[in-house]
C-alpha cells in the first residue's frame, strides 16, 4: 500500500494518476466524499460522492479502511475494494490526507509505504491553487491556512519529495515505488526460487 499526501496543491493526485497510468499492477483507491464534485471530476473516478447520512452509516459499519473530516468535508476509503485488490496480488495506492495516512499505516505498519509532496514554496502552492481554478477564493484561502498544519506532519512520513519539477518529481517518486516493490520481504516466491537454484547447482 502506498500512501501520498501533500498540502491541497501541492501535486499529490496528479503524481499519483500519472503513476496508476504509468504501471498496470497499481490500483488507485477511490475515496468517499460528503463534498460536491468539482467541475471535470466524475463519479467512480476521482471520488464516489455520496450524502453526509450516507458517509456516516458506512463509518457505523466499520466500511472504510480510514475517514477523516477535511476541509469541512469528510473523506474516507471503503475497505472492501482495497481489500480485495490486495488479495488479488495488485498493489494499491492512497490519495489521502495525513490522517488518514496514520490510520492505514497504523493497521498495517509492515505493508504501508507513506510519500509526503511538499511544494517549492508557500508562493507556488497559493499560485497553484489559484491557477487550478476549482475552488471559491474563501476556499482557497482556508485550505492554505491550513497547509502549514498539514506540511508539519512530514517527518512521520518514509519519503519526501519537494514537487518544483513535476517530471522529476515523478521520477523519483517513481523510483520510490519500483524500489519497495523489490524489497525482499514482499517477494515471497524468491525462498522457492533460491531454493531451486541451490538444488540445480548441486552436482
Amino acid at each position: 500500500m502506498l500512501v501520498l499526501s501533500s498540502p491541497s496543491g501541492a501535486g499529490k493526485t496528479s503524481l499519483s494518476r500519472r503513476l496508476v497510468a504509468d504501471h498496470a499492477e497499481l490500483k488507485l483507491s477511490v475515496s468517499c466524499t460528503t463534498r460536491s464534485p468539482r467541475p471535470g471530476e466524475q463519479e467512480g473516478r476521482e471520488y464516489a460522492f455520496v450524502g453526509r447520512p450516507a458517509f456516516d452509516a458506512m463509518v457505523a459499519e466499520a466500511a472504510f479502511l480510514e475517514w477523516a473530516e477535511v476541509h469541512d468535508h469528510r473523506y474516507g476509503t471503503p475497505r472492501a475494494p482495497v481489500l480485495a485488490a490486495l488479495e488479488a496480488g495488485r498493489d494499491v495506492l492512497f490519495d489521502i490526507d495525513w490522517q488518514g495516512a496514520e490510520q492505514v499505516a497504523a493497521g498495517a505498519p509492515a505493508d504501508v509505504v507513506r510519500v509526503f509532496v511538499l511544494p517549492p514554496t508557500m508562493a507556488d502552492l497559493r499560485r497553484r491553487l489559484f491557477a487550478r481554478a476549482q475552488d471559491g477564493a474563501e476556499v482557497i484561502e482556508r485550505r492554505l491556512a491550513r497547509a502549514p498544519g498539514e506540511i508539519a506532519r512530514w517527518s512521520a512520513y518514509d519519503y519526501v519529495l519537494v514537487n518544483d519539477d513535476f517530471d522529476q518529481a515523478y521520477a523519483d517518486l517513481a523510483h520510490i515505488y519500483h524500489a519497495e516493490r523489490l524489497k525482499r520481504a514482499r517477494n515471497p516466491w524468491l525462498s522457492g526460487f533460491v531454493t531451486g537454484l541451490l538444488e540445480s547447482a548441486e552436482p
